[in-house]
């Protein structure tokens, strides 16, 4: 159930360049942490298997997604005619759907982590090991806006479980090792390295991939990508394809955020954030050149709501935000997530650029109301 980025904003090719050293006095050895494993990754996969999950989701189709097909501004008794004629209609059951996703296990006692869109309306979640083993899941709660869901399975025994790394020290070239269930097939793992880092593909407000080449395919959504220590450093979920299948260009979401939404998710089922109530838009090449600027920086304010935070703190229209709290705004996702990772009721310092002049505002931040799943 990975998602296909069928638009990809741009496109960009990649040259990888070979340096050599001035000198042959310089000779560097590869290190062992460099290099794949002594004897390839079985024992990694041997150690970090029993924890990957292969989910399976059942779902109906809800009669608002078949109004959604009718054209707005329809006659009663026309749009009466048409919905005889869909599928699903007459009182008959709705077609069910099913998906298919895969998920690891992080706690002795149950808890699993996959998409948000691998468990995204479900009625009914299914989690199997790869023991054989099948228990049915509930849904502890689910973050669209980071794609991240927390499930939870009860068993008379203890779970195997796997450990999550941080993804903060991960460079690009990296070996990782992807483990999880395409197309239905359990258990697959394919290694790659790590692309890039801090990919913004357009998904939401919260973009900071994690770039592979390890292939990723539909139903490994949700399932772990790991490093040589066989410890999580991030979740597999989206892949850029024309085709659909794997072309070497998969994107996964990075484990210290991930642990972060987990947190939040395991405590109450929600993830709260801050609010400001700002509309912005990215300074102008032309406005930075007025300004003295080398390029384009921080947030410029095109709107505020009434009655919002950035409203009773004094920011106006027109100011460019240039830092929340001790975070840089380098472009528009620097204040998104430097304001949603805020605790509600806290407060901020807020630096603006008004007129020319730097201003420092102090805005006690609200809470974002949740948006239905």
């Amino acid at each position: 159930m990975n998602q296909t980025l069928s638009k990809a904003p741009r496109a960009a090719a990649l040259a990888l360049s070979a340096a050599v050293a001035a000198t042959p006095m310089l000779a560097l050895a590869p290190t062992a942490a460099l290099a794949v494993p002594a004897g390839g990754y079985a024992d990694l996969v041997e150690a970090v298997s029993p924890a990957v999950v292969f989910i399976e989701v059942t779902a109906k189709q809800q009669s608002a997604q078949i109004q959604q097909q009718l054209p707005p501004g329809m006659p009663e008794e026309l749009r009466r005619r048409f919905e005889q004629m869909l599928p699903d209609q007459h009182g008959a059951e709705a077609t069910p759907r099913q998906g298919l996703g895969s998920g690891f296990i992080i706690s002795e006692d149950g808890q699993i982590v996959t998409n948000h869109h691998v468990v995204a309306g479900a009625e009914t979640v299914t989690v199997k090991l790869a023991d054989g083993r099948s228990f049915d899941a509930e849904v502890v709660g689910s973050d669209a806006m980071t794609d991240i869901a927390l499930l939870k399975v009860k068993a008379d025994v203890d779970l195997p479980k796997v450990d999550f790394g941080t993804s903060k020290t991960l460079r690009v070239g990296d070996e990782v090792v992807a483990v999880g269930n395409p197309f239905g097939l359990g258990g697959t793992v394919t290694s790659g390295i790590v692309s890039a880092l801090s990919r913004d593909i357009q998904a939401g407000p919260f973009d900071d991939f994690i770039q592979t080449d390890a292939a990723i395919n539909r139903g490994n959504s949700g399932g772990p990508l790991f490093n040589n220590d066989g410890e999580v450093v991030g979740v597999n979920t989206a892949i850029l394809s024309p085709g659909g299948g794997s072309v070497g260009i998969g994107f996964s979401v990075p484990s210290d955020l991930v642990q972060t939404i987990v947190a939040d998710l395991a405590d109450d089922g929600l993830v709260e954030r801050g609010w400001l109530g700002v509309q912005i838009r990215q300074m102008t090449p032309e406005v930075a050149n007025v300004l003295g600027y080398d390029e384009p920086r921080g947030a410029v304010i095109e709107a505020i709501s009434e009655e919002s935070p950035a409203a009773k703190a004094g920011l106006k229209r027109g100011d460019i935000i240039l830092s929340f709290g001790e975070t840089e705004v380098d472009d528009l996702r620097d204040l998104t997530r430097a304001v949603a990772t805020t605790t509600p009721e806290s407060a901020a310092e807020v630096v603006v650029l008004r007129k020319g002049t730097e201003q420092t505002l102090e805005v006690t931040v609200g809470a974002l109301k949740p948006k239905p799943a």
